[in-house]
């Protein structure tokens, strides 16, 4: 093989140690792929069991593993960027950024190293390619798993190298797969918190990470009256109902954070409901950049009901998306996704 060149039938999966990445490397194997596992060291907390579920499911298929440290890459690149919203008052998804910086930016390099045409993850999505040659990508067939939202960020030249193998299954169907076959993981359960925050405790992740103390303060109303004291801002995000500890008549919700005067702010659900936003750093992915306004449906959080809105394209990567009906909980440093039916068509970080 000349160097830098690819193999057709080479792939690279990336392993979590979970059943999906593990499912997926036993399909592609089964579809006739020369197959290599990778488990990204990201982080110094990173779960050993994992790495270790990992290699032990490659040995069973008799495939090589290597565990390639990216933790330098996963600070600058993901953590440090989550440490900055999060006290600019805005709430980042990590899990984006690590898909956009490590996951098919890094991973690809690797694949190059090792001469692999494809790239493969346990995403539940599918890709599809149209007549004119463009790559499309489309939510996944279990609704309930879809993972389309966290990857709106993908290029064309990403697609083209990328392979879903779980696009089409559910996740019953992806643990029978697993069980039949005497996958080690089979029954193994799915992560979810944040993998640099296992213990979901934020405040004491920031302590740590920037030294510093976030102190109590003010929760305010709407119109600035005092009704009671935070325990640190950076313990609430917009939309939270529970922990507040305010003897009101009526429900309120966290609907802002002010960090200058580290003030929270609360108020009846109905604040928290937007007509429009402001996206940046939009990705169109499945179609060019529309010349005006489009139809679409918008999620705005992970696995969201999607609902429909008009989308204004910019100047400087921007789109202005404004809602058929007032949306509850629009929250800055989440991502705002496009939807064609099926089809997802852009997705960009909602700023204000």
């Amino acid at each position: 093989m000349k160097p830098n060149s690819h193999s057709d039938r080479r792939a690279l999966i990336a392993m979590s140690g979970g059943v999906d990445s593990c499912t997926a490397a036993y399909l592609m194997q089964q579809a006739g792929y020369d197959c290599t596992g990778c488990t990204m060291l990201l982080h110094d907390r990173a779960a050993d069991t994992d790495a270790a579920d990992a290699k032990a499911l490659c040995e069973m298929l008799h495939m090589p593993h290597f565990v390639p440290d990216c933790r330098a890459e996963f600070h600058s690149s993901v953590i440090e960027k989550f440490v900055r919203c999060y006290l600019e008052g805005r709430t980042p998804n990590p899990c984006l950024d690590c898909n956009r910086c490590l996951k098919f930016g890094r991973l690809l390099r690797e694949a190059d190293a090792l001469h692999c045409e494809k790239l493969v993850t346990g995403h539940y999505a599918r890709i599809e390619q149209a007549a004119d040659g463009t790559f499309l990508l489309k939510k996944g067939a279990d609704p309930a798993k879809d993972q389309s939202y966290v990857l709106y960020m993908l290029t064309q030249e990403q697609l083209a190298r990328l392979r879903l193998p779980l696009g089409e299954l559910t996740k019953a169907e992806t643990r029978r797969i697993a069980g039949e076959n005497g996958l080690v993981n089979a029954k193994k359960h799915d992560s979810q918190d944040i993998c640099f925050i296992p213990d979901g405790d934020y405040a004491a992740f920031l302590s740590r990470w920037t030294g510093k103390s976030y102190p109590a303060g003010d929760i305010v109303d709407l119109s600035g009256r005092v009704l009671g004291r935070h325990r640190g801002l950076v313990r609430y995000t917009v939309g939270q109902r529970r922990g507040l500890g305010l003897p009101m008549g009526e429900r309120v919700y966290v609907v802002g954070r002010d960090t200058e005067k580290n003030e929270l702010i609360v108020g009846p659900e109905k604040a928290l409901c937007r007509k429009e936003l402001l996206a940046e750093d939009f990705n169109w992915l499945s179609v060019p950049e529309p010349r005006g306004p489009i139809r679409a449906a918008v999620r705005t959080r992970y696995h969201q009901a999607e609902r429909m809105a008009t989308a204004f394209p910019l100047p400087d990567g921007r789109v202005r998306i404004v809602f058929d009906e007032p949306q509850r909980a629009v929250t800055p440093g989440q991502a705002a996704v496009l939807y064609d039916g099926e089809l997802v068509l852009g997705g960009g970080t909602i700023r204000e």
